[in-house]
């Protein structure tokens, strides 16, 4: 069976589920400033990050990597750019790298146009101009290959490895035998289980992209550990524990299970943008919600699937989130947050595949342009980009 959706092509030839303008702060400063250009414009998102100054070289570039990878999501179909005048941030090559994709690009500067007013008012005019000009797109039936659908756990519990995360397991094993692109991350959360994701990378454990996922685990333990501080003081998190994870073996276990079953072709970096490759990817992340989600957003996926127990309802200014609740007592509890109710595995109303099938119908539907319950409630506010340096 060829299975489709409705999407809006863009230049490079992906296909998004959304058509955004994105504004974009080039540094926290002009966050402000964006924000008040995002709340008088419809049809926009902001991308309002912490970042952008008084950083180490190589976090400027990864923060300006980031921004990058966030404009040319298929999402994203304009981009302005406000920037101060004076960040740490590559502001040149932002502008010219999204110019680059052939997508309308604006750049105003706070500080070259007189101040928070006037360039309030100049980013207003462009952002209505940038929105005028995409508005009229419409979609076009694409095939499912052009999936890139990234994948997270969040405020789980003992459901969640039981239930939800095998759902979304289900889903990734069927977009990546149909030919789509599948991306996971929480490398926090593969403690304890990486020599499972190790044996399923192509090539072997000891190959490069084995050794990869080995590495990319232990460097995360020396972070912490520079710090004085062991892993395992964090994680599990105390709502994790109050749900029934007794350790943090235990909750890699059945977050792995979301990834499904296939060969693991390759480990991403936080910045990175997927190109044509196909299949499933690693890539090396926190787990915590706001810099995790602008990762995945950043690979260029068009939607989310969120495994939860507890109730995680937040989601991500241009990429969908669809909840996959396995707990049947939070989605009673937390409906209008929750998108599947996958604690009815738990119940035994329905199986993981009958509630994998319903999910996958949900996603091509959410694909075509339906809302999820954290976008209808604009539960998508928050975000950030990790950083591996301090503040200086």
């Amino acid at each position: 069976m060829g299975y489709t959706f409705s999407g809006y092509r863009r230049p490079d030839g992906r296909f998004g589920s959304r058509n955004l303008v994105a504004i974009i702060p080039s540094v926290i400063c002009a966050n402000d400033v964006g924000q008040a250009i995002q709340r008088q414009v419809q049809g926009t998102v902001g991308f309002f990050h912490h970042q952008g100054c008084c950083q180490l070289p190589s976090d400027l570039r990864r923060v300006t990597d980031t921004l990058i990878s966030l404009g040319r999501s298929p999402n994203v179909a304009a981009a302005l750019i406000v920037s101060l005048g004076c960040e740490g941030t590559d502001v040149d090559r932002l502008q010219a790298e999204l110019e680059a994709t052939g997508k309308p690009v604006r750049r105003i500067g706070i500080q070259a146009l007189g101040g928070t007013s006037r360039a309030i008012q100049a980013g207003i005019d462009a952002a209505q101009e940038l929105v005028m000009a995409v508005s009229g797109q419409a979609r076009e039936t694409a095939d499912i290959s052009n999936v890139v659908m990234s994948i997270k756990c969040g405020a789980s519990d003992t459901t969640s490895g039981m239930a939800s995360n095998c759902v979304i397991g289900y889903v990734a094993d069927k977009l990546v035998d149909l030919g789509a692109t599948v991306v996971f991350g929480e490398t926090t959360e593969f403690l304890g289980g990486e020599h499972i994701l190790a044996w399923r990378a192509v090539g072997g454990e000891d190959g490069p992209v084995g050794r990869k996922i080995y590495q990319i685990v232990d460097e995360m333990e020396k972070r912490a550990m520079a710090l004085g501080e062991d892993m395992r003081g964090g994680q599990p998190t105390p709502g994790n524990i109050a749900g029934g994870l007794s350790s943090i073996e235990e909750k890699s276990l059945g977050a792995i299970v979301k990834s499904g079953h296939r060969p693991i072709q390759g480990v991403l970096e936080y910045p990175q943008f997927v190109t044509t490759e196909k299949g499933l990817w690693i890539k090396d992340t926190p787990g915590r919600e706001p810099e995790i989600l602008t990762a995945m957003a950043a690979t260029g996926a068009q939607l989310m699937l969120f495994s939860t127990g507890r109730g995680a309802p937040q989601g991500f200014p241009s990429m969908p989130v669809l909840k996959i609740c396995g707990n049947p007592h939070t989605f009673e509890r937390l409906s209008h947050d929750m998108d599947v109710n996958a604690g009815r595995i738990i119940t035994g109303e329905a199986s993981i595949e009958e509630v994998g099938e319903e999910t996958f119908q949900r996603l091509l539907e959410v694909l075509s342009g339906a809302m999820t319950h954290n976008e209808a409630l604009s539960y998508f506010g928050s975000m950030d980009i990790f950083c591996l340096g301090p503040v200086i």
